[in-house]
């Protein structure tokens, strides 16, 4: 049986249990439910839509990948503001979903908020950076793929200026940009590195313009990291002439004269793995980060057929070297302030 209920519908069901007067608050979002056989429940809470061919899509995949290969109950809702994400994991845990996802790192400090009235209910947050009894995070390291594509920037650029786009600066999107700049930094010292945040995961406009403005800078390789939006920034790239990267899917048919590669993130994968943790009772309250060594949730995409086998033997040799340990990212200060340095061995 498939249930499908709006999510203004989905919120008024339990907040009307509870006797609240916060209907009004309730926003448009899309919630289905597919019930299976075993009682074991288990959610997600996108901030986005799950056609973005990129995050969102592949959180929803995760879950979809659980329910197939566990047989457990699963349900998601998409699309939640900022503003809702505490309720929208609240009514899952009230609903006795045992494990809710919260799909992204901008989901911290509510996870915190609502962990504590729900001990029976595990949150999990993905590209998260927080921990407890009930909470653990789900991370993907991120540097280690950023590295090697600022070494393949480096060998690309012209203007030796390069920049890493995103929606949000937080813990994740930090380190994927430390990564970008680690990585083509080792090659070319020099070389710029801006930074610039749209504040949008899924608006194109906003996501065209920023690529625009970055551009008419002088930059000509855009690492970006974006949902629904991302095609905005690839398409732009290549009718302008300049590099980019995907990321999260294999981004390279969306703009083949633009892609150098993606940083390819099987979080699909990561998160039915803890399910299957939490279903066997093996779910703790740690950071979970997953890196180079599982190939099958992380690796880079297809090369584009701009990049040269040299460039493309350089990457794949600094990937070894990481699997290696011979290149370790490890704490360091910089400017004062705490970061992670390369380190070669």
């Amino acid at each position: 049986m498939t249930e499908n209920v709006t999510r203004r519908r989905f919120l008024l069901y339990s907040w009307a249990a509870l006797g609240t007067s916060l209907l009004l608050k309730a926003c448009n979002s899309n919630t289905q439910t597919t019930k299976t056989d075993k009682n074991f429940p288990v959610a997600i809470v996108l901030p986005g839509i799950i056609t973005d061919k990129a995050w969102n899509q592949s959180g929803y995949q995760g879950v979809q990948t659980a329910k197939e290969k566990l047989g457990i109950e699963t349900a998601y809702v998409e699309k939640v503001q900022p503003a809702d994400q505490a309720e929208a994991m609240s009514d899952f845990a009230r609903r006795g979903y045992k494990v809710v996802f919260a799909h992204g790192g901008q989901f911290d400090a509510a996870i915190q908020q609502v962990a504590a009235q729900f001990p029976n209910t595990f949150f999990v947050g993905v590209n998260g950076n927080v921990k407890g009894n009930n909470i653990a995070s789900l991370r993907i390291d991120h540097l280690q793929a950023s590295y090697v594509c600022g070494i393949i920037a480096a060998a690309m650029t012209k203007s030796g200026q390069l920049a890493y786009l995103a929606a949000q600066s937080f813990q994740a999107t930090d380190e994927e940009l430390r990564g970008f700049e680690l990585g083509a930094k080792s090659v070319k010292p020099n070389i710029k590195i801006a930074s610039s945040y749209t504040g949008d995961w899924n608006d194109a406009a906003k996501a065209k313009e920023a690529t625009l403005a970055l551009i008419s800078s002088g930059v000509d390789v855009v690492y970006q990291w974006l949902d629904n939006a991302s095609p905005a920034v690839l398409q732009t790239a290549a009718e302008k002439g300049v590099f980019a990267f995907g990321n999260t899917a294999d981004q390279l048919d969306v703009a083949p004269k633009a892609v150098l590669t993606s940083a390819v993130k099987r979080i699909d994968l990561a998160i039915a793995y803890l399910a299957d943790l939490a279903v066997k009772g093996n779910l703790k309250g740690e950071i979970y980060t997953i890196g180079l060594e599982n190939p099958e949730i992380l690796h880079l995409g297809k090369f584009g057929a701009m990049v040269s086998q040299e460039v493309q033997q350089k990457a794949m040799q600094t990937k070894q070297a990481i699997l290696a340990k011979k290149i370790m990212f490890e704490p360091c200060k910089e400017n004062g302030k705490d970061t992670r340095c390369a380190k070669q061995t």
